[in-house]
Order: structure tokens, then sequence, then C-alpha cells
């Protein structure tokens, strides 16, 4: 940090409360705006001279463009400081605590990203034949193996490529397994405080969904549960621990109660980093359960991708799994690519080829750097860390459920009642004070609900520093009778408060010349 004793480091006589919007290129310091690379340049301009192609035959058979790309016209430095400006923009777990919570981003250490780069493993082909590739199979394999001995399950699905993926690929499994049985099932329980795509994924196999109510501590009504329970009822999904941060105490009753009504569990696993080490799901009587590989053991996933989400089945449903999977026999490492031979029962495939080859060696590294006494303690310091946020803002935030929360701390918008302020509001003014905003208005069982996942990996400073300048913008709130100062947050940064709802209705992702028109 530059020492600033005896350095002013702005003007004498000056306040510094000055139009930060005033600059005449709109840059503030050193932080420059950028344009769209289309709105840059000089028509003719080139960053590259490159020789005239020889003479050959034409072979696109009339199909050449009639006309002239629409490329940008920039110099080489143009390119170079417009992608580099890019860069800087892009906030991320390595610029800065990032409370959204370790399913977008999460640490992840570098060693994992050389692993996955060396050669023989970053430059391999899904195409190559089984002999060139047997330590990527064994590898495949061996992943495969820690996640059945981590999570108490028989057998495992590879391929899927991310988490609803694999929640697909659960249910499928399910529905495969009522279907050999000859049984048609209708309908799938799923808790009010479940991830979003439990129901989506269900009634894209077709089943009914049906919603189960939350108790007032934030967890499943085990006894409406049980009401809703049938002979036409294909399983339940759950979160465990659930949306709310909090662990199901039922989950065993909840398992007994849907297998004895002949349905399946399948538990999303999403939130397995809270409890690995701790707790299998197998022994919870689970049935089938997605790991997002991206969430527990490392692997960028910000911004969309990639992700992998391989599915722990109970030996109920092993035999539905779909192919292809490893097989290791006497002549080494192999692929069961067909439904045919010991893989009859397999529900097909779902995926072209075998799973994410880079998240998986990203995975491994990952186990085999921490350990099983470090795995264990990766989930005992991401639900200290959620507590600490939890205990250091309770006096001012009101959490809607008493009690030790999970790998993350929620509360609600009760604080700000009569401050013209909202959860919005609050999480615009956190990213001025340098902060990517928490997960906001989920769960939806709570109103304006503030979710706040700090990982295993932050210091107790790094946490400190969130939550005082969390409690200086809720004081501030309840206390200053200026909500416009939040209603125009963000202040400082290089675009202010957006339109969210026709950034989300009316999105234009892709420059063309009609919308430059426009």
């Amino acid at each position: 940090m530059l020492n600033n004793v005896g350095r002013p480091t702005r003007p004498e006589g000056t306040s510094g409360n000055v139009d930060l919007d005033g600059t005449f290129t709109g840059n503030k310091a050193l932080n420059l705006e950028t344009p769209l690379i289309f709105e840059q340049g000089v028509k003719g301009r080139v960053g590259v001279d490159l020789r005239a192609p020889k003479k050959v035959k034409n072979r696109l058979g009339g199909l050449e463009r009639p006309e002239d790309p629409e490329l940008p016209d920039l110099s080489e430095p143009q390119v170079l400081r417009h992608y580099v400006r890019l860069s800087r923009q892009n906030y991320s777990i390595d610029a800065g605590f990032y409370p959204l919570g370790s399913c977008t981003m999460k640490h992840n250490p570098r060693i994992n990203e050389k692993a996955a780069r060396m050669k023989g493993l970053g430059d391999i082909h899904p195409m190559q034949p089984v002999s060139t590739v047997q330590g990527a199979l064994e590898l495949i394999d061996d992943l495969g193996h820690w996640l059945k001995t981590i999570t108490g399950m028989p057998a495992v699905a590879m391929s899927p490529a991310a988490g609803a993926h694999g929640e697909l690929c659960g249910v499928m499994a399910i529905r495969a397994a009522h279907d050999a049985k000859g049984e048609s099932r209708t309908r799938i329980l799923v808790p009010e405080s479940a991830h979003g795509t439990n129901p989506a994924t269900a009634a894209l196999c077709g089943y009914k969904v049906e919603s189960v109510p939350a108790r007032a501590d934030g967890r499943m009504d085990l006894e409406a549960f049980e009401a809703a329970l049938g002979p036409d009822v294909a399983g339940v999904m759950l979160t465990n621990p659930n949306t709310c941060g909090l662990f199901e105490n039922d989950i065993k009753k909840i398992a007994d109660l849907v297998h004895a009504a002949g349905g399946y569990f399948y538990c999303d696993g999403a939130n397995l980093n809270a409890i690995l080490g701790r707790t299998r799901p197998g022994d919870l009587g689970v049935d089938a359960m997605h790991i997002n590989l991206h969430k527990t053991f490392s692997t960028p996933h910000g911004g969309g991708g990639p992700g992998s989400g391989p599915v722990v089945l109970s030996e109920a449903l092993a035999d539905f799994a779909p192919v292809p999977y490893v097989v290791n026999g006497k002549d080494g490492y192999g692929l069961q690519e067909h439904v045919s031979g010991d893989a009859t029962a397999s529900f097909g495939r779902m995926k072209t080829f075998h799973g994410q080859m880079g998240m998986f060696i990203r995975a491994m590294a990952y186990m085999l750097s921490h350990g099983s006494d470090g795995l264990r303690q990766i989930a005992e310091d991401a639900v200290l860390n959620a507590n600490y946020v939890r205990v250091g803002l309770n006096d001012l935030l009101h959490s809607p459920f008493d009690g030790i929360c999970m790998h993350e701390a929620l509360f609600d918008d009760s604080t700000l009642k009569d401050t013209g302020v909202t959860t919005l509001d609050i999480a615009k003014a956190m990213i001025d004070e340098g902060y990517h905003p928490m997960t906001m208005y989920f769960p939806l069982v709570v109103h304006g609900a503030m979710l706040i996942e700090p990982t295993e990996s932050e210091t107790k400073e790094t946490l400190d520093l969130f939550i005082g300048s969390l409690r200086h913008l809720i004081e501030k709130a309840k206390t200053s009778n200026d909500p416009d100062f939040f209603k125009q947050a963000p202040h400082f940064a290089p675009r202010r408060r957006l339109d969210e709802t026709a950034a989300a209705r009316k999105p234009i992702l892709r420059w063309s010349a009609e919308n430059d028109a426009a």
C-alpha cells in the first residue's frame, strides 16, 4: 500500500467534493471508458498486412459471401488496449471477495489449472483410440471411486455436463427404474426451499411437480410431505443443505417415507461443500445425487461455465445409469459405449462423449492436494465462515430462521422497513464498496432475501471488512433518511444503475449494424 503520510492525495485547499461524472472523456482516473469495439477506429484502418492469396480453385460452389464481413477497422494497439481494458473490468474471485458463493465463484488453486493443462491431458481428444488414453480413463475411474467413497454410494455416472444436467440424469434413472417395474407414476414432490432447477427438471421428464411447504424453521414440512405421498409419486427432489442454508434434520425419515411409498429420493448435491467429509448422503438413504465438481472440488464457473455434474446412484438405480462409462477389464481400461451387454438396463446416452476431462483433472488435483482431513476441513471452514458473517450482522439484520446455519447466512429485509431502501438498493451500494453483491431475493420463501456465502477460503480480516462495509450501509439506510443515495447507486461504477427488466427481457447480446443504427 502506498504510504501517504505527509503526502496529500489531493491538491491543497480542495475538499475532494467534485463531480465524479464530469470528466471530458468519461474516464475516471485511470479507469478508462471503453466503447464497443465497433465504435472505435476509422473505416479502412487495419492492424495487420496479409499477403494476397494465391490463385486457387474456388470450391465453395457459389456460397461465397456477397459482401465484405462487418469487422471493426482498428490498429493493432487499439485491439490490444480494447481487450486489456475489458479484462480489467472482469470482477472475479481473483480480484476481490465474492459473497455470491461457491456455486458461482470459488477459489481455484493454480496447481489444479496447471495440472489440467499438462501435455497429454490438456490436448487430449475424445475420439482418440482407447489404447492411447489409458491414463485419462484411469483418472476418470479413480475420480469416480473417490466420489463414491465420499458420498457412500455404490455407483456413479461421470458424463453429465453440469448440475442441472446431473439432475436430469438422476430423474431419468428414476423414471427408468419405475418403467422397469411396470409402474406408471406421475408426480414428483419438491420442497419450496429447493433449487429452481429441481421442479424444472421433473417437469422436463414429464412429471407433475407438487410443491411441499416449508415449516417456520425453514425446513420441509414433514407432515405435509407424508400427506402428499401416494402410489403415483415417483420420488422427491430435496436440496440438502437447503437453499435457506439449513440442514434438513428429518432427512433420514424423509428417505424412509418415500421408499415406503415406492418412490426414490433425489438429493440436490449442489451444497455438498457444506457437509463434505462430515456426512455421507448414501447413509441418509439418498438414491441419486449430482455433485457440482465446479462448486465442491475447484474449477472456475462464473459466467455460466464450464460445469461438470457427475451423479452418484444407489444400488436400486445403478443399473439404469447412462452410457458411456469407463470399465476396467483384464485388457486395461475401456468404455461401455452402448446399451448392450452389462448395460441393457441403462436409460441410454445423454451426452456425446464421456464428461468434462479438464474438470475431472482439476477435481482430482483438488482431492489429492487436500487429502481426507483437508476435505473435511473445507466443509468445517465454510460453515465457520458463514456463521461468522451471521453473528457479525445479526444484531443489525434479521435472520428469518434461528440457530446455526450451514455454508451460507440468510437475512431478510425487515430491517429496511420504512427506510425507502430495498435489498436491491443495498446490493447496488455494495458495488461502490468494492463487492459483487450477494444472492438477492432467493430463496423465495424469505422476503427481500440476502443470502451470503463467504466460502471456506476467505480470511478473518476479509470477512471483518465485508461485515463492516455491510453494517455501514445498513446503518446509513436506517439513519440518514436519504434513500435517493441508495436509489442512485452505484455511484462509482463505469455504468450506473441499469434497467434490469429490459436487460432480462430485451437483451441485446450481439452487435449488428441494425442495432447500431437504431
